[in-house]
């Protein structure tokens, strides 16, 4: 049914509101853009963010990348032998990062679910607790332990466990929360205790979604490896940096496309798993 212009013209004069945005609200709205783009172009500024700089820096780009070709062919096994051992030191510390933050990260999840702890107070503790330690960026807490410990994996190994204690329990007790609570009564009304509730009830539920985040978690902690060992956590990222630094950028460009390399293998054994044992309808939160 069409509606005639004087009816719509009748309808406008009638509710104004409803065919064109209040004043207030577009004066707010502008107001709003204009503030955002000052800030924008007020960041610019600061940073001297100009077209000649740019430009300049785009040629001394252009330079670095024409050093990077053709890319490095290591000719003996002692040259190739202490890549590898880069790599592989980076793969052992993303790997036992991870498993070493989803140990004490995966009690605490449980004080943090509100479906397990009914203490309001201590739960609301626990869950400011995993924002802090997620406040400190891997890089910093790296920088903190090498000062600690020393140079080496061990440094970038705790700086992946502490940071990922808590992103996982987050995560974790955030999947807790999210499961239903139909097994859990029905193992309650079967006179289960409390602990067999959890096992029966909230275990089998949750797991899946606790490996898909381990195995997640993994590949991105595999390149955050790499930028530990720029810093001294050793790995591939200190091999890396090392012939940045000597200006060996055909060599640099090579280990780069094995770091490369190995992240995609790593994510595509790892969606193998993810499919093998969880399956398709399971992805990360």
């Amino acid at each position: 049914m069409s509606v005639s212009a004087d009816r719509i013209d009748a309808a406008r004069d009638r509710l104004p509101g409803a065919f064109r945005v209040p004043l207030p609200v577009r004066l707010k709205r502008a107001a709003a853009w204009a503030l955002l783009l000052g800030l924008f172009c007020y960041c610019l500024w600061a940073f001297n963010f100009s077209p000649a700089r740019i430009w300049t820096g785009l040629g001394r780009l252009g330079d670095v990348l024409s050093f990077m070709f053709p890319p490095y062919i290591w000719t003996s096994w002692a040259e190739f032998s202490e890549i590898l051992e880069g790599l592989g030191e980076t793969l052992s510390m993303a790997f036992i990062g991870t498993i070493l933050g989803a140990v004490v990260a995966f009690p605490l999840s449980f004080i943090g679910a509100k479906n397990i702890n009914r203490l309001p107070f201590l739960r609301h503790s626990v869950r400011r607790g995993y924002d802090v330690i997620r406040a400190f960026e891997t890089l910093i807490l790296a920088l903190i332990f090498i000062r600690a410990f020393g140079l080496g994996p061990l440094a970038g190994i705790l700086a992946i466990a502490v940071s990922e204690i808590g992103t996982f329990a987050k995560l974790f007790s955030e999947a807790i929360e999210n499961t239903s609570d139909k097994p859990v009564e029905g193992i309650r009304a079967s006179g289960g205790s409390r602990l067999q509730q959890i096992r029966y009830g909230t275990m089998p539920q949750v797991m899946p979604v606790i490996l898909s985040v381990l195995l997640y978690n993994f590949e991105s902690n595999v390149r955050s490896g790499t930028i530990l060992g720029i810093v001294g956590a050793g790995g591939i990222g200190f091999l890396l940096s090392d012939r940045i630094a000597a200006y060996r950028w055909d060599e640099a460009w090579s280990i780069i496309l094995l770091i490369i390399a190995m992240v995609y293998v790593i994510d595509w054994l790892s969606a193998l798993i993810r499919k093998g044992l969880i399956g398709e309808q399971v992805t990360p939160a």
